[in-house]
């Protein structure tokens, strides 16, 4: 289906007319798309968009019946043009409701800015971090949840942004100054990691990254990482100052038994979904008055596009850069998925809306 139809040449729309003198029927909703002239109105007729379905492939089913973005004044409406796929997003498929759209790492063009005057202006290149609805054509994002794009970071690596790379720049936070400091991240070559190893060697960290066999040792060290590991043993770097844990289960006790005194961990992810069992005992080997973060929510919500313009500048200054994985036309998201599940995808899965 066509996001847009133009109107005619004489200035009619061969679609039914919403007359200006009856007020009860709503006008269509009007954008500015780049390619398009000014003056040429575009007018919605429908919009694509995925909603969870048990039925469908990854519990999904891509539906071209979504309503149109109704945004509020503190919202611009992006057409987005690529968005990525986390672990955890399976999870809340199959836990939310038939017709729920997900959806949380986005990165498009300002197709109408905010009615309040704030935020980017029409045309600008943008990421957004949502808590839902970004698998679609269009969508409503408050502007303090996006951030310009500048002209080297392109809509991939954009969206592989959000929800991986704030996660990895917030742990990374959890331990304050790190220069000097010997850092552990563990699942380095996942997700978050990639970014968590890049911004702690950016930050002036000596990073050991733990990864889960030795054919990812090499991508490790190309993500930057001084020390490489597949167990933490007494060769593993330890004590650490602050630990990244993207791995949970067993990992977790290894990694407080591997803190420094007074040292951090910041827990993220348990993508094995296997219990992780620790004990005040896992403290005394040297972790004493240790500090653990759980890192479940976006919080502080007010600074995420501050955050997002930071990640997306590193990107473009060559400090950061997203491994991706997988990119795929939108309509294969059910495979992107598949790739996820089965442990094979190395890196960020990403998938792009034609313009």
């Amino acid at each position: 289906m066509p996001i847009f139809a133009a109107t005619a040449a004489h200035g009619k729309s061969d679609r039914p007319s919403c007359e200006a003198e009856n007020p009860a029927v709503p006008q269509q909703p009007e954008y500015v798309v780049p390619g398009i002239p000014s003056g040429v109105l575009r007018l919605a007729v429908g919009m694509r968009g995925f909603i969870t379905d048990p039925a469908g492939r990854a519990g999904l089913r891509l539906t071209d019946e979504l309503p149109e973005p109704n945004p509020a004044a503190d919202e611009a409406v992006v057409a987005v043009r690529a968005f990525a796929i986390n672990h955890d997003e399976r999870n809340l498929i199959a836990r939310r409701p038939d017709g729920w759209r997900p959806g949380q790492d986005v990165a498009g063009v300002v197709v109408r800015a905010a009615a309040n005057g704030t935020g980017p202006a029409v045309r600008t290149r943008v990421v957004c971090y949502l808590d839902w609805e970004g698998w679609a054509e269009r969508v409503p994002v408050p502007v303090h949840r996006m951030a310009p794009l500048p002209d080297a970071v392109g809509f991939e690596q954009a969206a592989s942004l959000p929800i991986a790379g704030m996660t990895a720049l917030r742990a990374l936070r959890v331990g304050g100054a790190v220069l000097g400091r010997h850092v552990l991240v563990t699942g380095a070559t996942g997700g978050v990691g990639q970014f968590a190893v890049q911004l702690a060697r950016a930050a002036g960290a000596r990073v050991t990254a733990l990864v889960s066999k030795p054919s990812r040792v090499e991508q490790a060290r190309a993500l930057g990482a001084h020390r490489v590991v597949t167990s933490l043993t007494d060769e593993s770097g330890a004590p650490f100052h602050l630990v990244l844990d993207g791995v949970g289960g067993p990992v977790l006790a290894d990694a407080i038994r591997a803190i420094a005194p007074g040292g951090h961990l910041a827990w993220y992810g348990n993508p094995g979904r296997d219990g992780a069992h620790i004990a005040l005992a896992d403290f005394y080997a040297q972790g004493w008055n240790a500090h653990i973060v759980g890192l479940i929510s976006p919080a502080p919500e007010e600074t995420l596009g501050e955050d997002l313009g930071i990640l997306v500048q590193l990107v473009a200054d060559g400090l950061l850069r997203p491994h991706i994985g997988l990119t795929l036309d939108w309509t294969a998201t059910a495979d992107a998925f598949a790739a996820l599940a089965d442990r094979t995808l190395q890196g960020k899965a990403v998938l792009t809306i034609p313009a």
